[in-house]
């Protein structure tokens, strides 16, 4: 409970702060623990980030899994339900409150908090392709798509379906429903236009 409590407040510090502005002494405070109940945990302030990492992942994954278990097994409405299932990724997995944590450590340098770039190539996201690739594969030898390489297809279906939001990100503009809906509807759109089985 103890080692929960210390992960979610150095998630705070962290996220607040970045890698270099935060401290072990910030963080037990934070906590309300002592430096040392930190330090029994943990060897140092880069073992609390990559533990704080590894838990919000474990978290995220758990909820991507369950979403993906959703995923249309069918070409009949495979429009519809590829977007239904796209805003249900998005909303509980990649843009969810709970998520921002990992959000900015995929956007941050190395300087700013550290590992990033190496967790982001092992876990997260990254796991979820071969999944839909699956999915998509599936669907493929049944006709309803033309696939040729379902880990790309893959990979551009994920990129397509957050276009959008990425956009708005960048121009500085808060992510909402509506614009998760958009994107979703834009990017499954543009997929089926690129994958979808020909008349």
């Amino acid at each position: 409970m103890k080692r929960d409590f210390i992960l979610c407040s150095a998630a705070r510090v962290f996220y607040r702060d970045g890698f270099q502005g935060a401290s072990i002494d910030l963080i037990a405070s934070e906590a309300g623990v002592s430096r040392q109940t930190i330090y029994n945990h943990y060897r140092d302030k880069e073992a609390l980030l990559a533990a704080v990492v590894d838990d919000a992942f474990d978290r995220m994954m758990s909820s991507l899994f369950a979403v993906l278990a959703t995923f249309p097994q069918s070409g009949e409405n495979l429009e519809d339900d590829l977007v239904a299932f796209s805003i249900r990724m998005s909303r509980n997995c990649v843009y969810d409150p709970s998520t921002a944590f990992l959000r900015k450590v995929f956007q941050s340098d190395e300087d700013a908090l550290p590992l990033g770039a190496k967790l982001c190539s092992t876990k997260g996201p990254a796991q979820g392709v071969p999944a839909i690739a699956a999915h998509l594969a599936r669907l493929a030898l049944a006709g309803d798509l033309v696939i040729e390489d379902p880990d790309l297809a893959a990979r551009h279906y994920l990129a397509l379906i957050n276009a959008d939001i990425h956009y708005h990100l960048l121009t500085g503009q808060s992510i909402d429903d509506s614009i998760i809906e958009q994107s979703s509807i834009n990017g499954v759109r543009t997929f089926l236009m690129a994958f979808g089985k020909r008349a």
